[in-house]
């Protein structure tokens, strides 16, 4: 039986052609359509894994995009944009957390049900060979990092270290270590993102003698206020940092302005400048704007 709010009667739109996240600014997006859901899973309370089958998505997503999911309500105007977490030939898994009427309405979909979907969506991390990555998340912001790890893995002379904080329970654990070279985490009793940043940097010191970031780069997404703290520390530790931002969204393609956010060279949209900002691009730090 299909999951109330949802349609599975619809057939599956015709694959559009592939388009880059450049070509998204220039006007070209991919159309709206409607794919399978092949499982979903409870993984904690309240944080489902959602898979779905679009051959599309799963050959042009990248690092850091999303995909807007339709819930078939008229009270709920806006999609949702699910971070992708993972792909696996034609299929892409998502990890989300119920936060609200339209989120609650996902996690009933059931393998078999149809849902509409748009995307990939969004510019994502920029991740280049024979670099060091530090993949530094926390809560529902672990998810893209993860699909960051699984994009790396296929890369040359990329290592991949994984640092996640959890509220409580460690969901993405099983996962992440997977894809990732090391994996650490931690929960809000142990301390935080930047108590394993500390420990990383401490070993680093120990077996090189040297406290400067090197070849490493720091991709990042999670709350804000984490995200703040590790651009204060990837600052004062001379790295290079990519931040994935969380901001509510609308269209998911830069036509409703309801996502802007400042940066350095003035107010950008989240889903299409972004989500994904360099740490000098950011106001965090810079006066008023980003001293709170």
């Amino acid at each position: 039986m299909a999951a109330t709010g949802f349609t599975s009667t619809r057939t599956a739109a015709a694959e559009p052609e592939a388009s880059a996240w450049l070509e998204h600014m220039h006007g070209f997006l991919p159309s709206r359509r409607s794919v399978p859901v092949v499982r979903k899973e409870e993984l904690a309370e309240g944080v489902f894994s959602l898979s779905i089958r679009d051959g599309y998505a799963a050959r042009n997503s990248a690092a850091g995009q999303f995909v807007n999911v339709y819930t078939h309500d008229g009270q709920k105007l806006f999609p949702r944009p699910l971070g992708v977490c993972g792909t696996d030939g034609d299929t892409v898994s998502f990890i989300f957390a119920v936060v609200g009427g339209g989120t609650a309405e996902i996690s009933s979909l059931e393998a078999g049900d149809y849902v509409d979907i748009l995307g990939p969506l969004g510019k994502p991390y920029s991740i280049e060979d024979n670099r060091e990555y530090l993949l530094v998340g926390g809560g529902l912001g672990i998810p893209p990092l993860i699909y960051a790890a699984q994009k790396i893995a296929d890369m040359q002379g990329v290592r991949t270290t994984a640092l996640f904080g959890y509220r409580d329970t460690r969901f993405a654990d099983s996962i992440i270590g997977i894809y990732a070279d090391t994996a650490y985490s931690i929960t809000n009793a142990e301390g935080n993102v930047i108590t394993l940043l500390d420990r990383w940097d401490q070993g680093k010191r120990h077996f090189t003698g040297s406290s400067e970031g090197g070849s490493a780069e720091i991709l990042c997404c999670g709350p804000e206020a984490m995200m703040r703290a590790v651009h204060r520390w990837a600052a004062a530790h001379g790295m290079p940092a990519q931040f994935s931002l969380e901001e509510r969204m609308g269209c998911g393609y830069g036509a409703c302005f309801a996502c802007v956010a400042p940066t350095v060279t003035g107010y950008r949209k989240v889903c299409l400048d972004g989500p994904v900002f360099s740490a000098e691009e950011l106001v965090w730090g810079r006066g008023k704007e980003g001293d709170r």
